[in-house]
Formats: C-alpha cells, structure tokens, sequence
C-alpha cells in the first residue's frame, strides 16, 4: 500500500461510506456446491472523529511550510498536473475519428 492509497482510505474512514456486505449460503448436491441463498446488505459507516483529526493532523497548511517546502509541494503538484495531461492526451489520441 502506497502513500495515496492510505490517504484515501482514511478520507473514507475520516468522512463516512457506504458499502455492500454479500452473504452467500451454499449447499452439496452431487459432488458440486451450489448457491442456496445470497443475501446484499448496504450498510453505512459513519464519520470517525479519530480518523477526520489525524487528517487534519497530518495536512499541513501553506502558512506553516517553509519556503524550500513550499518549492517541493509546488514541484510535486506541476508534475502531478503534467502527468494527468499527459495521460489525458494520449487518451484522445486513442480515441477513433468520425469522418
């Protein structure tokens, strides 16, 4: 798990979700299982205080960053964008042409 991928999932944690939780009953019959019952349940998991003030925790505000962090999160951020309109050019690219 990556950097972003935690981060993601503590926004989830931080501000609530929904989610599915699937039950499947099965049965033997004839050397094979077979699905008897399957049962969906959406659930809703609420904000978590703790998760939302380690977020807040852990973002640090522009006032507070340094010049020199303030160049790197600059930097970070235009090679993000660059990289996002790289991909989005080569998906246009792909894309058939109507005549």
């Amino acid at each position: 798990m990556n950097d972003e991928e935690i981060k993601r999932a503590l926004r989830m944690k931080a501000f609530g979700y929904d989610t599915e939780e699937v039950v499947e009953e099965y049965a033997a019959a004839e050397e094979a299982l077979t699905l008897v019952k399957r049962r969906v349940t959406k659930k809703n998991v609420p904000p978590d205080l703790a998760a939302l003030k380690m977020l807040m925790e852990e973002e640090t505000p522009c006032e507070r960053m340094s010049d020199e962090e303030l160049r790197r999160e600059r930097e970070r951020l235009i090679a993000l964008l660059d990289k996002e309109e790289n991909v989005e050019e080569k998906k246009e690219k792909r894309k058939p042409r109507s005549v």
